[in-house]
């Protein structure tokens, strides 16, 4: 009998897969996708010097929506971390998903900070 692999440890294995291939730069930093059940985070790494540059998270005070499990909320963080990357002279970025399918709230949050200005 094989043993069940949870959906998570899955998603941790393609996100391990990803980040082999991804580096972020200061000029060029990471656009890291975290996805739970209620929520939803996004920040931009400098993964040479192990910085986070800017974060934007769904449970922020005056976050847009209630819960953080929408499309909605994936919207308003997407829009508020390009505002702030913008601050800091930020316009390009490199997009990882984090395992996650591009599909639904991290279509959403990509699609939100492209509108808002970055370049992917």
């Amino acid at each position: 009998m094989t043993p069940q692999v949870s959906k998570n440890q899955t998603r941790q294995r393609v996100h391990k897969r990803i980040r082999e291939k991804l580096r972020g730069t200061a000029e060029r930093p990471r656009l890291n996708v975290y996805r739970s059940l209620n929520q939803i985070y996004a920040q931009l790494i400098d993964d040479a010097e192990g910085r986070t540059l800017v974060s934007a998270s769904s449970r922020e005070k005056g976050a847009a929506s209630k819960t953080g499990g929408n499309v909605a909320a994936a919207k308003a963080v997407g829009k508020a971390l390009a505002e702030r990357a913008r601050e800091k002279s930020i316009s390009k970025v490199v997009f990882d998903r984090g395992g996650y399918l591009y599909h639904g709230r991290v279509k959403a949050l990509a699609d939100a900070a492209r509108e808002a200005g970055l370049q992917f």
